[in-house]
């Protein structure tokens, strides 16, 4: 579908502002500029798109969707069932033991009732785990939602070959989905599990995700087992050879720190579901000033309960006691061009030609985003 967006705000890589055109063919912007020269885009007489639609934007917002990059999309079934518990009992009482239960073709459903809820705050690609991988990536091809899937390997679902066969499957099956290696954590993963992925990892020179130190608890019953943290224990198995990275990462010493920064692995903080399952604040700055790449996810819809982006708060500030830690354009850039990072979408990670036309349209005259003094700020701070 050939689309012409005109009479429009356009949010850049840079998170700067822009006025003028957008112009898809096909699922790739071809044309971003005044509307006036288009030698770019109609190189020959005879080459003239022919629009499908041509949108008036109003002076409304153009920006890349949102990269939820970390998400269970079919717990949806536990919204609200599993609350007011603190991580470890709100997994082996609640999660676990329902999950138990779940079919995947009710998985499949689930997942779908996440996706409508994901579009809904302009949410376009999801980095997700579950342990239902086929159905989830069912339900978002037939959406046509872009889904980025990982595994969660751990001892009591999955395995290294059907992880493998996943792998091998997904990463070839549709334009709209990939998929990734990973493990649920290091508690619920033996170290003969980690092996096996590390051998993996180094089969395919693949990066690999989990997890990781999400809790206290966790990150102290490690180091009771192994002597070292998570991190430590993924860093000297080789999980990290290719990359990957980290989903929450709050209990992070400095040695933790590093190696993410020496790895070029991605922390994507879940700042909305450790507030509610009172897990703690990841150490983002610190992150940020050791070059890590950080992104942003809402987790899944039984820990934080909503699946919307704009509620995501940033909790860096009462981390550091300094409101002007984060200024709000880097949180917009975790929220997209970082969550793309993340997840490995190097095409679609900005608006600029050349990449795919994962955008939504934000409506500004909605009362919460008046005035305009700074659109970014407003987008962070009281966007919905």
């Amino acid at each position: 579908m050939n689309i012409r967006f005109y009479n429009a705000r356009i949010l850049t890589e840079t998170m700067d502002i822009t006025e003028g055109e957008l112009w898809v063919r096909g699922n790739t912007i071809c044309y971003i500029g005044d509307g006036e020269d288009v030698s770019s885009v109609c190189k020959e007489p005879g080459d003239v798109i022919l629009w499908d639609r041509e949108i008036d934007v109003k002076r409304n917002l153009l920006m890349p969707g949102f990269k939820n990059a970390h998400t269970h999309s079919a717990m949806t079934f536990l919204r609200s069932m599993a609350d007011d518990l603190p991580l470890q009992e709100w997994l082996n009482e609640q999660v676990f033991p329902n999950e138990a239960k779940l079919k995947g073709e009710e998985a499949y459903l689930f997942a779908k009732i996440a996706i409508m809820e994901y579009l809904t705050s302009g949410i376009t690609s999801a980095f997700d785990m579950y342990i239902y991988p086929k159905e989830v990536i069912q339900a978002c091809v037939d959406c046509g939602f872009r889904i980025v899937q990982v595994s969660g390997l751990n001892n009591f679902t999955s395995s290294l070959e059907e992880l493998e066969e996943q792998y091998v499957t997904y990463n070839h099956y549709h334009e709209l989905c990939s998929y990734k290696l990973g493990f649920h954590a290091e508690y619920t993963t033996d170290k003969k599990l980690l092996e096996g992925l590390a051998g993996l990892s180094e089969k395919y020179h693949a990066p690999v995700y989990t997890h990781n130190s999400e809790t206290k608890r966790e990150v102290e019953e490690c180091r009771q087992r192994y002597g070292k943290s998570p991190t430590q224990l993924f860093e000297e198995m080789g999980l990290y050879r290719y990359g990957g990275g980290g989903y929450h990462c709050i209990w992070f010493d400095d040695e933790d720190i590093d190696i993410f920064a020496k790895r070029n692995l991605s922390v994507v903080t879940n700042p909305a579901s450790n507030l509610k399952l009172a897990s703690g604040i990841a150490p983002l700055k610190k992150m940020q000033e050791a070059g890590i790449n950080l992104a942003i996810g809402t987790d899944g819809p039984a820990s934080n309960n909503c699946l919307d982006m704009f509620l995501v708060t940033d909790l860096a500030k009462l981390r550091e006691h300094d409101a002007a830690v984060m200024d709000a354009n880097d949180v917009l850039y975790m929220a997209t061009t970082g969550g793309a990072k993340a997840m490995g979408l190097s095409d679609c990670d900005c608006l600029a030609v050349g990449k795919k036309a994962d955008l939504f349209l934000m409506d500004l005259m909605q009362p919460n985003m008046q005035p305009e003094h700074n659109l970014t700020k407003n987008l962070v701070y009281s966007g919905s």
